[in-house]
This record gives C-alpha cells, sequence and structure tokens, in this order.
C-alpha cells in the first residue's frame, strides 16, 4: 500500500507509539480521497473518510491478520453514507462530537454518515435550547433506515418539559431521559409523545427500539452479519449468550432454529421476547448472569460480548462441551485474549467472515467459527 510522504514536526508518544502531531503532507498517497465532510479531521467520529473505501476494506483485513493470525474474507457496507441508525449529539458550549482522543467538542451541522436530516435535528435542538434555556447533555436520535420511523431522546438533569415534543412535530417518538448521575446518552426515559417504541427491519424481520436498548448502529450491513451467524451455525438447538434485544436469535428463530437467550439487563429480555412476538419466532429469553450458568444441551452457542470480551466467562464455555461456538466481536484484541487464554485449550478456530458495520474507522465485526477439538 502506498502512503503518504510527510514530514513530521513534533510527535507525542501513545501506547509504546510515537504519533505525529505536527506535520505536513509533502505527497499524497494515489489512495486518497475527498472527505465528504466538512468537519473531517476535527470530528473524531470517522477518520478514514480520506481512504478509498475498497483500500479501508483491505486494511481492516490486514489489522484484522495482524491481531488475530486468522485470514478472513471481509463483506463491505451496502452503504457508506447515511448508513448509521443513532447518533448521540454532545451538548457543552458547542452541539456535536468530541474531537478524536480530546474532550473538546467539535461543533457540527451535518452528518453524511449519519442522516441527510441531521441539519434539522441540531436546529430543532438549538431553537428549544434558545427558548427554554433548558440544561442538557445528549440529544438522542434515531431512524429506521427501512421503516422511515425516527425517535428524539434528550437526555439532561432536569424533570421533563413536554414543550419539548413541540419542536419536533414530525418525529413519531419523543423522549425527554433524565441523567444526574454520569456523561452518558441514557437516563430514566419518559414518553412525551408517540409511540413508545420504534421499528426497523432488517430483511424480514422487525426489531422494536427503546431509547435505553442497544442496536446493531448499521442497519444496512446488519443483514450480512445477521446470515453470517447462520451459516456458522451447526444444529438445531441454539443457545444465544449476551442476547441482546434478540437481534441473533429473533432471526434464526424465525428460520427454524430453537433459540434459548440469556441476557443479564431485564429491560432487554423485554424487548428480546417482545421481538421474538412481534415475528412469531421460534426464539425465547430470559434473564440471568453467564457467570456460573450452566449450560444444558445445546447443539451451538452464540456469543456476542461486551467489547472487553468474555474474559473468565469463555471458561464456562470450556466446562460446558458444547461442540460449535459462533463468537462475534467488535474488538479482534479481545476475541485473541480469550481465545489464547481460555477457549483454545478446547475450541480450534475452523472458519471466520468481517462484516464493516462500521466504514470510515478502522473497526469491524468479525464472526469467527469454533469447534470443539476431539
Amino acid at each position: 500500500m502506498s502512503g503518504d510522504f510527510i514530514k513530521v514536526y513534533r510527535t507525542k508518544r501513545r501506547f509504546g507509539r510515537y504519533i505525529a502531531i505536527d506535520f505536513e503532507i509533502v505527497e499524497e498517497s494515489p489512495l486518497r480521497v475527498r472527505p465528504r465532510c466538512p468537519h473531517f479531521g476535527k470530528c473524531g467520529g470517522c477518520w478514514w473518510q480520506h481512504i478509498k473505501y475498497k483500500e479501508q476494506l483491505k486494511l481492516k483485513m490486514e489489522n484484522f491478520e495482524r491481531i488475530t493470525g486468522i485470514r478472513a474474507e471481509i463483506k463491505g457496507s451496502p452503504k457508506v453514507w447515511g448508513f448509521r441508525n443513532i447518533s448521540n449529539f454532545h451538548i457543552e458550549n458547542e452541539i456535536g462530537f468530541r474531537r478524536r482522543e480530546a474532550k473538546e467538542i467539535v461543533g457540527i451541522e451535518e452528518c453524511p454518515i449519519f442522516s441527510s436530516k441531521t441539519g434539522r435535528y441540531l436546529k430543532a435542538l438549538n431553537t428549544f435550547l434558545d427558548d427554554e434555556k433548558v440544561e442538557a447533555r445528549y440529544l438522542s436520535v434515531r431512524e429506521g433506515k427501512f421503516t422511515g420511523d425516527v425517535m428524539v431522546n434528550l437526555i439532561s438533569p432536569e424533570e421533563p418539559r413536554e414543550s419539548f415534543a413541540d419542536y419536533f412535530p414530525s418525529v413519531i417518538s419523543v423522549y425527554w431521559s433524565i441523567n444526574r448521575e454520569d456523561d452518558s446518552p441514557r437516563g430514566e426515559a419518559h414518553l412525551l409523545r408517540g409511540v413508545k417504541y420504534i421499528e426497523e427491519k432488517i430483511g424480514d424481520v422487525k426489531y422494536l427500539i427503546h431509547p435505553n436498548s442497544f442496536f446493531q448502529t448499521n442497519s444496512y450491513a446488519l443483514e450480512l452479519l445477521l446470515k453470517a451467524v447462520e451459516n456458522f451455525v451447526d444444529g438445531e438447538k441454539i443457545l444465544d449468550l449476551y442476547a441482546g434485544v434478540g437481534t441473533f436469535g429473533v432471526f434464526l428463530g424465525k428460520r427454524g432454529f430453537r433459540v434459548d437467550g440469556i441476557e443479564i439487563n431485564p429491560l432487554s429480555v423485554e424487548m428480546a421476547n417482545k421481538n421474538a412476538k412481534l415475528n412469531d419466532s421460534n426464539a425465547s429469553f430470559r434473564a440471568g448472569d453467564v457467570r456460573g450458568l450452566v449450560i444444558g444441551n445445546y447443539d451451538t452457542v452464540i456469543v456476542d460480548p461486551p467489547r472487553k470480551g468474555l474474559k473468565e466467562a469463555a471458561e464456562l464455555l470450556n466446562r460446558s462441551g458444547i461442540k460449535h461456538i459462533v463468537y462475534i466481536s467488535c474488538n479482534p484484541k479481545a476475541f485473541m485474549l480469550d481465545y489464547r487464554n481460555h477457549l483454545s485449550k478446547y475450541y480450534k478456530i475452523e472458519d471466520a467472515l468481517l462484516v464493516d458495520m462500521f466504514p470510515h474507522t478502522s473497526h469491524m465485526e468479525a464472526v469467527i467459527k469454533l469447534r470443539r477439538g476431539t
């Protein structure tokens, strides 16, 4: 790969590497393209917009192989603009996103990876804040890319103001969430107007979405991820650990598999069972902690753990005797720690596929098939 030629004036050391923080480009790489976003280079949301998309995919494959030693094909996102179904806009002195590796907020007016309506949402928010003088921390906006449903949610330490809904007349779900505890885009959710849940449709499966539920951020690439998991599953009886709102379990249950799901968050369990009922899916979910869980008789276990990975919970799978594991990971380093420290005692890597859920960043989702040794 032919990169830029640069002249470096100043560096800083981070994680054992030197990063250029003051430099000039002497000769541009032929792999460069003009970034679409006017905030590129300031906003920390996506930092690969200046690289041709095919080259982004090659870089992701190379990075994954370098970290894991696994050579895997990558499926590109069907859309690389307007693909995000959620954005959480910080509200401080500016409204926007954090600068990369800094606390400073970069004010934005548009976001081409999220929505063509970003400007409208932010204009309505600005007008409300000017009119009402409210302290707020985030505006969270969700769009159903295949349904057209939109949900807005203001996260604030103050009590809800009914007037907020008036500033978003065309939105079908308007929430106000109270958060006095931490800097996160969630809180005690209060529905001000409209429907309690919005819907997203991925292929033939509908998913209900609540302000405090997690849903994969790229609606267009999600079907590729779901099909990759389906292709790696063996047998008929499936255990879905870290089931969330049933993203994988409901999809599989609609395709003839028998799915049991375990999830620690009670709200997510409620949502998962609603999604199963909505889709007439042969899947059922219950609340539980995977630590100390006794795994019964299943053909395949699906795990989509937090970014930090399974850690000690991987020993649960070792003790289970389950023959097949499908491991979904957005963090290849965490997967390799789980594999080297735990799973490699009993399991071998049989196959892997990458899905680019996050264009214009270094991140990707990996679906890895593990088979118990004989």
